[in-house]
């Protein structure tokens, strides 16, 4: 299918936040207390992505903004039924799974950042939360690690959504947002 059969869904802006947020959250997964520097750098970036991402999500194209996919839980958990069935309707931007999966990984990544910034303070007395005091530390840094964990598990249920939607609608949706575009609805 050449570029004239297809649309451009994910734009320029999208498609680099997208996959400079997994290199930063991987690589600031990865490296935690043993290569500080670089976890301190790597949290710094997703933050800063994190904050494209909610302007973006206002001003960006009709399928990067919020307004135009966010849907109720049960409108997801019914799509999530159907895409069991082999029976979900294809959409050309989110579905509703997908984007209860983005507020929830924006939610998450958030949290993530904001208590990395918290542990940083009250361990090292440094970055923008370094007045916080090393005296709740313990509980900055468990919460830390719990919502990077719990960051950690739903990108592995964003993957297995990615793949079995991919599989259901015949559409390489990884390769969609390396390039953009995607094949329009069937009339």
């Amino acid at each position: 299918m050449n570029e004239q059969n297809l649309i451009k869904v994910w734009d320029l802006p999208l498609r680099v936040f997208h996959w400079l947020l997994v290199a930063g959250f991987f690589i600031a997964y990865i490296t935690e207390e043993e290569l500080l520097s670089i976890h301190v750098w790597a949290g710094y970036l997703v933050f800063g992505l994190l904050v494209f991402r909610l302007v973006w999500g206002v001003v960006g194209n009709q399928f990067a903004r919020f307004s135009n996919f966010l849907y109720n839980p049960i409108q997801a958990i019914r799509y999530v039924q159907a895409m069991l069935a082999s029976k979900a309707k294809r959409y050309i931007g989110h579905n509703p799974a997908g984007a209860i999966m983005i507020v929830m990984l924006l939610s998450s990544l958030f949290i993530t950042t904001i208590t990395g910034f918290a542990v940083y303070g009250a361990d090292q007395g440094m970055g923008p939360l370094a007045s916080i005091g090393s005296a709740d530390e313990k509980l900055w840094e468990l919460a830390h690690e719990f919502s990077a964990d719990f960051t950690l598990a739903l990108v592995v249920l964003h993957v297995v959504g990615v793949v079995l939607e991919s599989w259901l609608h015949k559409e390489n949706l990884v390769k969609s947002m390396w390039n953009g575009w995607k094949k329009p609805l069937e009339k």
